[in-house]
């Protein structure tokens, strides 16, 4: 074979490699990133695997408008202003119906740990409206009187309070709904990986971009060390939030601090041993809701509740008798820590 014709063959077999390669590599999903703001100043990272690198982020701030029409308490035309202000609303978004039966389910399940009619409870602790009252113990029980998932009737089209008085905050469940309504707008398009992230709240799908599971931290429980890391799980097509008293807390003019958890079965802010509590659950509007219950239930009431659901993991970190800082991991939850070292 002559020197020409070599050279001929030679060059075709190097096309064809670089054209298999260029194949290859443009059919490889790429990682997009996401980032912006909801619910005020609440920041929103979104990483998904997409082929194409589509950028869907007019898409996820149209979603979360929506989603915030619906249960933002601080837009004086959204559903849930216009429930607590006039008493009833008809529904226009399929949020609200959506979160009321989540409440119920976990209400129920939790004995009342879990409860979003303490929206009067919430404002006068400071956490709501920003009018601190402190109330002392005959206002606690008079607002008392306006908690409870009973008081609210409501069907698929409309909500309405059953007792004028009574304020919803869905709060402590919200943040998950909405990482869910974008997770499962992301489901739809065919995406098969990627993690949403708002506020620290997490629902994963699939793998990263290295083909691994989605590590997610679990941050320590130490207002003076906000952001450190004390331990990581790999997430598996769930949802996590993670509920503490550490970051979200009022000092009185007495000096007193106050936690944001208040327990609707006393009224009063939640302090005790359970430092934080992280939950697993299908979705993240669930694992909101159950970490928010595990604070007010305490650290045995807490496993009790966990270990009863197999839909449901828990990571607590809580004080023991000498005030040191310890952990219980679910039985789903026994070596799959990353950072074991703080684990059990």
């Amino acid at each position: 074979m002559d020197r020409n014709k070599r050279s001929r063959i030679y060059l075709i077999v190097l096309l064809i490699a670089i054209f298999v390669v260029y194949t290859y590599r443009e059919n490889q999903p790429k990682e997009v990133l996401i980032q912006g703001t909801t619910m005020g100043t609440i920041a929103y990272n979104i990483k998904y695997l997409d082929k194409k690198q589509r950028n869907f982020k007019m898409q996820f701030d149209s979603l979360l408008k929506d989603f915030n029409q619906a249960l933002s308490t601080y837009i004086p035309s959204s559903e849930i202003s216009t429930l607590n202000n006039a008493g009833r609303v008809e529904f226009e978004l399929p949020y609200f119906h959506e979160v009321l039966e989540a409440s119920n389910k976990v209400h129920k399940e939790t004995n009342g740990a879990f409860d979003p009619t303490i929206g009067q409870l919430i404002d006068a602790w400071g956490f709501g409206d920003g009018k601190l009252i402190a109330p002392d113990s005959a206002q606690v029980d008079s607002l008392l009187g306006f908690v409870g998932l009973d008081k609210i009737s409501y069907n698929s089209e409309y909500a309405a309070l059953d007792i004028p008085g009574v304020k919803l905050n869905f709060s402590a469940i919200a943040k998950g709904q909405a990482i869910d309504v974008i997770a499962n707008w992301l489901t739809k398009q065919g995406m098969e990986n990627f993690m949403v992230e708002i506020g620290g709240e997490v629902r994963t799908r699939g793998k990263n971009i290295d083909g691994e599971l989605w590590t997610i931290g679990i941050e320590v429980p130490d207002e003076k060390r906000i952001g450190g890391l004390f331990d990581a799980l790999h997430l598996e097509n769930q949802g996590m939030a993670t509920s503490g008293n550490y970051r979200n807390f009022r000092v009185l003019e007495d000096g007193r601090k106050v936690a944001h958890t208040i327990d609707p079965s006393t009224g009063y802010p939640k302090m005790q041993t359970l430092l934080s509590a992280t939950v697993l659950a299908p979705s993240c509007m669930l694992a909101d809701a159950y970490a928010t219950a595990c604070m007010v239930l305490g650290k045995e009431k807490s496993i009790e509740l966990i270990e009863a659901d197999p839909t449901l993991e828990c990571y607590l970190i809580f004080a023991d008798e000498n005030g040191e800082t310890t952990t219980y991991l679910s039985s789903g939850l026994k070596g799959k820590t990353v950072k074991t070292e703080n684990g059990e």
